[in-house]
């Protein structure tokens, strides 16, 4: 976990590697919830279960854009409200036909609103109370159901704390830039060096770490998830939108089978 005293440095550091247009959205998921209870990290009993590769029988997610598919495993385990969400949401058919509505600078995009500007239609599936887990992290792959709004009584608008809810849209991470001296204000900010170490291995999004709701990590089509943070866009409100239309064509839910995937790779 990050340092909580160094929460803002951090944000003005992502700034400059992000671009100013970008503050907006990190204030909003970063200073913002920092007025929210954090929950207790202990290092010793941490397990970064991303890093390991999905098993037969995990629940996962297929997302076939018009960009391409990426595929990512579900962690149901620990963060069982958001992902029940999405993955009702995906049966329904709700996706299909959403948009990528926000690319940022090859860092992550932002999927799965019926509105190109970024606006769900109603608030029936974004009051999902946000589930922060020590267990998950934004890595280079990591899939976040995005924070909708908090609600706070008066004393917590004074003292902190509050109630925070994630939605039906959810980000995809690429991964920063990790300069020699950003690898620094890693280490030097965060409270467990394995932590730090793989952030810096694999790379990823540190500034959102306890920030939001982790539902999945990236196995397959890595690819597609760079090209999605990539794309070229404009300004629309608080979202950096593409300027050419790219849609969801469907999600798919299923479970993982290390044969089948193998069966696919040899039949391409």
């Amino acid at each position: 976990m990050f340092k909580k005293n160094n929460a803002v440095r951090l944000v003005l550091i992502f700034t400059l590697i992000m671009g100013v247009s970008s503050l907006v959205i990190m204030l909003r998921n970063t200073l913002v919830a920092r007025n929210n209870s954090y929950i207790t990290i202990e290092a010793e009993t941490m397990k970064l279960v991303q890093l390991d590769p999905p098993k037969d029988g995990d629940p996962i997610a297929i997302v076939d854009t018009t960009l391409g598919e990426y595929r990512f495993v579900l962690y149901p385990q620990y963060s069982p409200n958001a992902v029940a969400n999405f993955t009702e949401l995906a049966k329904q058919g709700y996706y299909n036909g959403t948009y990528i509505f926000h690319s940022d600078s090859g860092v992550y995009s932002a999927a799965g609103a019926p509105n190109k500007n970024g606006n769900a239609n109603d608030n029936s599936h974004e009051l999902v109370e946000r589930e922060l887990h020590q267990d998950l992290w934004p890595f280079k792959g990591a899939v976040l159901a995005m924070n909708t709004t908090f609600e706070r009584s008066f004393k917590q608008k004074i003292l902190g704390g509050g109630t925070y809810y994630n939605g039906s849209r959810f980000m995809t991470l690429n991964t920063v830039e990790f300069s020699d001296e950003f690898k620094q204000e890693i280490r030097d900010y965060s409270e467990s060096e394995k932590l730090a170490d793989a952030f810096i291995e694999h790379g990823g999004v540190p500034n959102f770490s306890q920030q939001m709701t982790v539902i999945g990590q990236t196995y397959k089509g890595m690819d597609v998830v760079e090209k999605l943070a990539s794309l070229e866009v404009q300004e629309m409100g608080a979202y950096k939108v593409p300027v050419q239309d790219v849609k969801i064509k469907s999600v798919v839910i299923g479970t993982y089978s290390a044969a089948e995937e193998a069966k696919a790779e040899a039949e391409k």
